[in-house]
């Protein structure tokens, strides 16, 4: 999104803490704010340093937590390419320090849980009972449902990824 409010389109070229290099139709002016809204890196500010053939490329303006945690995602990312080029997952997991939780399901019963591991996108939980694939689910203020049973526990993909600003070990679900 330039100054002007005006969304649109881009690729990604090249990634790293303190920049990006898009393919996009549009172009700024050098020294224009532009924000960005990424699947797994979130919101990213920056201001547009030059313009190329294909784009422009941003400097980011990044407090130095927001930019430790985009440098590591980033390494993750290029780490986590199989042979095929593909990645292995869809984003990053992390195991939260906060392990207990309590999911609300569709109909009202509240269950507790144990969470496994929580990415931006979602969350593996165990679980004694094990509400239906496809359930509506609430665990602590995040909505979303179950995709799918695995040996003592469930998958739910939430309805909104978790901005990359509150996704490290402290987050509270």
């Amino acid at each position: 999104m330039l100054e002007s409010k005006q969304e649109f389109a881009c690729r990604t070229i090249d990634a790293s803490p303190g920049g990006l290099l898009v393919a996009a139709a549009a172009r700024g002016s050098i020294g224009e704010r532009v924000v960005f809204y990424f699947e797994e890196l979130g919101r990213l500010e920056g201001l547009i340093v030059r313009n190329v053939d294909v784009g422009f490329a941003v400097a980011l303006i990044l407090p130095s937590s927001k930019r430790e945690r985009i440098a590591d995602l980033l390494t993750w990312m290029a780490n986590s390419e199989t042979d095929e080029g593909v990645a292995s997952r869809r984003h990053k997991r992390i195991a939260p320090k906060q392990k207990r939780a309590e999911m609300l399901v569709e109909g009202g019963s509240v269950l507790a849980v144990e969470i496994v591991d929580v990415s931006v996108s979602g969350v593996g939980l165990k679980c004694a009972t094990l509400p239906p694939v496809g359930a509506r689910v609430e665990i602590g203020r995040r909505a979303g449902r179950v995709v799918r049973h695995f040996n003592g526990g469930l998958a739910v993909e939430f309805s909104r990824l978790i901005p990359i600003e509150e996704f490290d070990e402290d987050i509270i679900l």
